[in-house]
């Protein structure tokens, strides 16, 4: 099988690397807290000493980072080793990033002599964990057959940046649904309605869904492990914002999402599961 890399082990990024493991393929990883790589190295990943190493060790690098600093540093992108990094490798960038950075990216990579693929996935910590993620593709290489262990379903999505865009329409549908779910269990409860019946009647009835299902109980339960921070739907609710302001289309909805996990994450929630934008709601007067 393929020797691949892996670059950012944190609650996406760890599940899908076990997962190229468990595929066969030999893997060598690397994360800047060091200690996130022992389950993978016990699963038989090679761990590197350094970002440089696994693009010396793998023709092809996934990036799992949260943000666009950290897939610079990652890449020495300002830096004299930039070129020696991606030249005749393939860099499969699928973190949430901007549309704008990641078509910027493609063109530096390209022009050093490497191949760049934008991979950013639909789904959060529970379907990772199951290889049942949905990856939006554009770019350099057709990598579908190394998506397959992560995902349900690899879609094209024309060239740079088509799959960032095409993750932002998702989120916005994703965003305000989760927010509009919670907005009822905070009607319900104000109105001093028993929640279980709430989630009851959503999970049996037309409205129900996977994502709906799983939110449903964390709100009657009052679970706020992660799935997908606040924190984390706040960058994506702000990329989205930006991307859209950028193109003159107006997101009413997501502006007025985005004020809510703003609020939230101020509260010091950001590391609560997006039910936790109840925190919000519950602050309202």
């Amino acid at each position: 099988m393929t020797e691949l890399g892996f670059i950012g082990l944190g609650v996406m990024g760890t599940p899908m690397a076990l997962n190229l493991l468990r595929a066969g393929h030999g893997l060598t990883v690397w994360n800047r807290t060091a200690e996130k790589c022992g389950p993978l190295v016990e699963a038989g990943a090679r761990r590197a000493d350094t970002a440089a190493d696994v693009f010396a060790a793998a023709g092809t690098v996934f990036l799992m980072l949260i943000d666009e600093p950290a897939t610079d540093a990652v890449l020495d992108r300002d830096g004299p080793t930039f070129a020696g990094r991606v030249k005749g490798r393939t860099v499969v960038q699928m973190g949430t990033l901007s549309a704008e950075y990641s078509a910027a990216l493609h063109g530096d990579i390209t022009a050093a002599g490497g191949a760049y693929v934008e991979a950013p996935v639909s789904g959060s910590r529970g379907p990772a964990e199951a290889g049942q993620l949905v990856a939006m593709v554009s770019g350099d290489r057709d990598i579908t057959a190394l998506l397959e262990p992560l995902c349900a379903k690899v879609v094209d999505c024309g060239p740079v940046p088509g799959a960032l865009l095409m993750k932002f329409a998702v989120n916005t549908f994703l965003i305000t649904m989760a927010t509009g779910l919670v907005e009822a269990f905070s009607f319900a409860e104000r109105a001093g309605l028993d929640a279980g019946k709430v989630a009851e009647i959503i999970d049996a009835g037309p409205m129900s869904s996977g994502v709906s299902r799983a939110k449903t109980a964390k709100v009657v339960s009052g679970d706020f492990s992660v799935q997908a921070a606040c924190s984390d739907v706040l960058k994506n609710n702000r990329l989205v914002i930006d991307a859209a302001r950028a193109r003159d289309i107006p997101l009413p909805l997501m502006e007025v999402c985005l004020g809510l996990f703003t609020d939230t994450v101020a509260r010091g929630r950001g590391g609560d599961d997006m039910v936790g934008v109840i925190a919000a709601y519950r602050a309202l007067t």
